[in-house]
């Protein structure tokens, strides 16, 4: 079986609306049998000057 990799984006959508998402999406791929690993990278920076 051949990696495949699903990426959850989006500026607008808060990250909770995003975990929520990628989190459904993975348990729907495993309860086809798929394994699935979850990782959550946030990039923005919050600087307040």
């Amino acid at each position: 079986m051949t990696t495949n990799y699903i990426f959850v984006t989006g500026g607008v959508v808060s990250s909770l609306g995003k975990g929520i998402a990628a989190a459904s999406l993975a348990a729907i791929l495993e309860a086809r049998g798929l394994n699935v690993t979850m990782m959550k990278l946030d990039p923005y920076i919050n600087v307040d000057p």
